[in-house]
Formats: C-alpha cells, structure tokens, sequence
C-alpha cells in the first residue's frame, strides 16, 4: 500500500467521522475512497462497517460521559435494528443500488422541509412521546431502518435521527447519541454477516478507522456544546451534499481523484 493511500484513508476517515456523528452520508464518501483504492464495491461496503464501529465506541463514549445518554430506549431501539440490519446486510451481498439511491436522496431532501416545517419539534423533541412507552409501531420502524442500515448504511442516520425525533420524542442531541449506540450495535452483527461472506479488506477498514475516530470524537463533544442548532444545520448541509451526489448532480469521485492525483 503506498503512502498517499494511507494519507487518503485516514484523511477521509475524520471527515466521515465527523459527518457520521453529527447527521449521517459520510459513508458516501468512505464508499468512494476505497473504490478509488481499488476495492470491488461489496467488499468496499463490508469494509467501511470496521470504521463505523471504532467511530461509534468513541462518540457512544463521549455521549456517555455528557451525560445525555438514554440507555434504556437506546437498547430497546437496538433489538429491531440488529433483527433488521441482519437481513440488511445479507441482501446486500447481491443488490443493485443505483435506483434505491435515487429514491432515498429524494426521502433526505425531505426531512429539510420537516425541519423548517415544524422546527421546535425538530429541534426540542416531544415530552409527550417521550413519556410514552415504546409500541411496536416503533420498533417496525427501527427494523425497516435496520434493513436499510445492513444493506448500505449511506444517510441511515438521517432515518434514525426523524424516528428518533419525530417518532420518539428525543430532542436532536439526544437523539443523536441514541443514534450512534444504534448504529454501534447492529454494526457489529452486519459486519460479522459480511465477514462470513468474505466481502471485508480488514487493512484498508483499520486504517480509514484511525480518521473516523478523530472525526468523530470531535463531533461528539461539538454537539453537545454548540447545541441543537448548530447540528440542525450541519444536517441540513450534509443532506443537500449528500442527496446532490446520489442524485449525480455532481460526483465526488471526480474531486477525489484531483486530490489523490489519480487519473
């Protein structure tokens, strides 16, 4: 492995990192690097998931300790997640994406228009939801996202941060740290059914994780102390970005390639 790959790996790594904690759509870009590198696109699918595991210990870890961690719900949430992702990632062995990326860029582009439509249930959470105990209306929900978290993980904070939020009661900076402990523990069952299909690069995933750790760390302490506005905006940026490049309106691979120099 030459040194620009290593450069590339861990660079990207603090970016997704940071995105990943804060919204969601780094994988988007964890995606392109190792595709770039050189790695077929089910191997560079199973790869990224080493990374969003180490990312989601240090940010689960620094939710923890300010002390806005729900971990009763946030364990109950997990059950469907990890029944779901399961499936997920076991369908993703075989899946064309091309179509289901158009559909769930359009699904991000909305969330902006719940966020302006009703911006202090977004932003503040529902006492009266939160009260409430978890039905299996909600854990449908987790489940539907598990499967789409298994299969590509691309924007699956974005879904968990509205049925956290909007569904479950959560203002935005708990719901975030609810959403990295999800995120944390279906990975750990997704990526074990892409190891026993043979479809993970284990020195490429190690190395992009040294970034993804950095990236998230810091976005984790970011939002509890810039608050819930600061993370609405930063999701709504990453969700234009985000949804731009599903939708091929520009490609990231073209910029990457200007920055790693590769032809």
């Amino acid at each position: 492995m030459h040194w620009a790959d290593i450069v590339a790996l861990i660079v990207s790594g603090v970016f997704v990192g940071f995105i990943n904690t804060l919204a969601g759509g780094g994988t988007i870009i964890s995606l392109t690097v190792f595709l770039l590198l050189g790695l077929p696109i089910d191997i560079a699918n199973g790869t990224n998931r080493i990374a969003v595991i180490l990312q989601n210990i240090t940010s689960v870890q620094a939710f923890h300790q300010k002390k806005v961690m729900s971990w009763r719900k946030g364990l109950l949430l997990s059950i469907p997640a990890v029944l779901g992702s399961v499936i997920g990632a076991q369908l993703a062995v075989d899946i064309d994406r091309e179509a289901f990326e158009k559909a769930i860029a359009v699904v991000m582009l909305l969330m902006i228009f719940f966020m302006f439509f009703k911006p202090s249930q977004f932003l503040s959470g529902r006492a009266d939801l939160l009260s409430r105990k978890l039905d299996w209306k909600q854990m449908l929900i987790f489940f539907g996202i598990g499967i789409y978290g298994g299969m590509f993980q691309v924007g699956v904070g974005y879904f968990l941060l509205a049925a956290l939020v909007l569904g479950v009661g959560f203002d935005l900076v708990r719901a975030n740290a609810i959403k990295v402990l999800i995120v944390l523990i279906y990975t750990i069952f997704a990526l074990g059914v892409f190891v026993f299909n043979d479809a993970v690069n284990w020195k490429f995933g190690l190395i992009h994780a040294i970034g993804n750790i950095v990236g998230a760390y810091v976005a984790s302490h970011m939002a509890v102390n810039k608050g819930v506005v600061f993370v609405k905006w930063v999701i709504i940026v990453v969700i234009i970005l985000t949804s731009a490049q599903l939708l091929d309106l520009y490609d990231l691979n073209d910029l990457l390639k200007l920055i790693l120099n590769r032809s």
